[in-house]
């Protein structure tokens, strides 16, 4: 932008004000501050549950199976989609990304929600993991229910992990 005629300009420039940048930080970078995340990556441990990206999306995607869902009379649909939803959100984290239908179809099949009559030795199982872990006192209970499903089974195709189904 120039100046206007009536300002005088200095026909010699001051030597002093070339670019200076910051000061150089010796060392490389290190996550150090609370909030970052180390060299060690995603804390883990007993309920840290597994990270992944937009892991809300699996409510909405357990709730449009839900007509699906076969359930005894003495099991709530709330409890279904809960106890299954940390299935499906640990099997999505292990293929970096976020919960798609196909994680929760694997979920609600492992445990027979889809069946007529699922086998009377997986229907007992599952009422006795699944009963009242929609209520929110009872999240060891929901994160129990994903940590028995073993991670080589979630790294499978869906109709493989369906029919290996869960070890005894």
């Amino acid at each position: 932008m120039s100046a206007p005629s009536f300002v005088p300009t200095p026909t010699l420039r001051p030597t002093d004000v070339a670019y200076r940048g910051p000061r150089r930080r010796l060392g490389s970078w290190t996550a150090d501050r609370p909030g970052e995340i180390g060299e060690d990556g995603q804390p883990g441990g007993e309920r840290f549950g597994v990270q992944g990206p937009d892991q809300g999306y699996a409510l909405l995607l357990a709730r449009t199976l839900v007509p699906r869902l076969r359930l005894a009379p003495d099991e709530h649909v709330d409890d279904a989609v809960v106890g299954c939803t940390g299935v499906a959100l640990k099997r999505s984290s292990l293929h970096g990304r976020a919960p798609v239908l196909a994680d929760l179809e694997v979920a609600f099949g492992l445990f027979g929600f889809f069946d007529d009559a699922p086998p009377d030795a997986l229907a007992e199982k599952r009422r006795g993991l699944f009963a009242g872990v929609a209520h929110h006192h009872h999240y060891a209970a929901a994160r129990a229910i994903a940590d028995r499903v073993p991670e080589d089974l979630l790294r499978l195709a869906p109709s493989e992990a369906v029919s290996q189904g869960l070890p005894a």
